[in-house]
Protein backbone atom coordinates (compact mmCIF):
# COMPACT_ATOMS: atom_id res chain seq x y z
CA UNK A 1 0.00 0.00 0.00
CA UNK A 2 1.61 3.66 -0.81
CA UNK A 3 1.36 6.19 1.46
CA UNK A 4 -0.25 9.56 0.40
CA UNK A 5 0.20 13.34 2.32
CA UNK A 6 -2.62 15.60 2.30
CA UNK A 7 -2.65 19.25 4.35
CA UNK A 8 -4.11 22.60 4.49
CA UNK A 9 -3.04 25.53 5.27
CA UNK A 10 -2.23 25.67 8.87
CA UNK A 11 -4.97 28.55 9.60
CA UNK A 12 -3.76 31.89 11.92
CA UNK A 13 -6.70 32.05 14.66
CA UNK A 14 -6.26 35.96 14.52
CA UNK A 15 -10.48 35.32 14.11
CA UNK A 16 -13.35 32.41 13.72
CA UNK A 17 -13.51 30.69 10.14
CA UNK A 18 -14.97 31.44 7.23
CA UNK A 19 -15.99 30.16 3.87
CA UNK A 20 -11.79 29.83 2.82
CA UNK A 21 -11.11 27.99 5.62
CA UNK A 22 -14.24 25.37 4.75
CA UNK A 23 -13.60 25.31 1.08
CA UNK A 24 -10.15 24.53 1.22
CA UNK A 25 -10.73 21.74 4.39
CA UNK A 26 -12.86 20.19 1.75
CA UNK A 27 -10.91 20.71 -1.06
CA UNK A 28 -8.61 18.66 0.74
CA UNK A 29 -10.65 16.31 2.42
CA UNK A 30 -11.64 15.23 -1.11
CA UNK A 31 -8.17 14.52 -2.79
CA UNK A 32 -8.26 12.36 0.91
CA UNK A 33 -11.36 10.61 0.54
CA UNK A 34 -10.19 9.83 -3.80
CA UNK A 35 -6.96 8.55 -2.53
CA UNK A 36 -8.37 6.23 -0.09
CA UNK A 37 -10.82 4.68 -2.84
CA UNK A 38 -8.15 4.04 -4.80
CA UNK A 39 -5.97 2.19 -1.80
CA UNK A 40 -4.18 4.63 -0.19
CA UNK A 41 -2.75 4.72 2.96
CA UNK A 42 -4.09 8.69 3.57
CA UNK A 43 -2.50 10.70 6.60
CA UNK A 44 -4.18 14.02 6.18
CA UNK A 45 -3.51 16.96 8.41
CA UNK A 46 -5.31 20.22 8.99
CA UNK A 47 -4.76 22.92 12.31
CA UNK A 48 -4.36 26.31 13.16
CA UNK A 49 -0.70 28.76 13.66
CA UNK A 50 -1.14 30.24 16.84
CA UNK A 51 1.78 32.58 16.58
CA UNK A 52 2.20 35.81 15.13
CA UNK A 53 1.26 39.86 15.79
CA UNK A 54 -1.97 39.72 14.48
CA UNK A 55 -3.01 36.92 17.18
CA UNK A 56 -2.19 39.14 19.87
CA UNK A 57 -3.79 42.10 18.83
CA UNK A 58 -6.95 39.97 18.23
CA UNK A 59 -6.29 38.85 21.47
CA UNK A 60 -5.69 42.23 23.11
CA UNK A 61 -8.64 43.63 21.14
CA UNK A 62 -11.05 40.66 23.24
CA UNK A 63 -9.43 41.54 26.63
CA UNK A 64 -7.72 38.20 26.48
CA UNK A 65 -4.34 36.33 27.02
CA UNK A 66 -2.83 35.14 23.86
CA UNK A 67 -3.17 31.58 25.07
CA UNK A 68 -6.95 31.99 26.66
CA UNK A 69 -7.90 33.72 23.00
CA UNK A 70 -6.02 30.75 20.92
CA UNK A 71 -8.03 28.42 22.78
CA UNK A 72 -11.22 29.80 21.64
CA UNK A 73 -10.29 30.15 18.25
CA UNK A 74 -8.74 26.89 17.38
CA UNK A 75 -11.83 24.90 19.04
CA UNK A 76 -13.96 26.63 16.42
CA UNK A 77 -11.63 25.27 14.00
CA UNK A 78 -12.08 21.86 15.39
CA UNK A 79 -15.84 22.10 15.58
CA UNK A 80 -15.49 23.08 11.42
CA UNK A 81 -13.98 19.94 11.05
CA UNK A 82 -16.50 18.16 12.81
CA UNK A 83 -19.65 19.85 11.10
CA UNK A 84 -17.92 19.60 8.18
CA UNK A 85 -17.18 15.96 8.57
CA UNK A 86 -13.80 15.98 7.83
CA UNK A 87 -11.58 12.68 7.90
CA UNK A 88 -8.68 14.36 8.74
CA UNK A 89 -5.72 12.13 10.91
CA UNK A 90 -4.52 15.00 12.91
CA UNK A 91 -5.55 18.16 14.34
CA UNK A 92 -2.12 20.20 14.90
CA UNK A 93 -2.23 23.18 17.16
CA UNK A 94 1.46 25.19 16.86
CA UNK A 95 1.43 25.90 20.37
CA UNK A 96 1.83 22.05 21.12
CA UNK A 97 4.85 20.87 22.58
CA UNK A 98 5.05 17.76 20.05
Amino acid sequence: MSNYYVTTPIYYVNDVPHLGHAYTSLAADTISRYKKLFGYDVFFSTGTDEHGQKVEASAKAKDLNTIEFTNKVSQKFIELTDKLNLTNTDFIRTTEDR
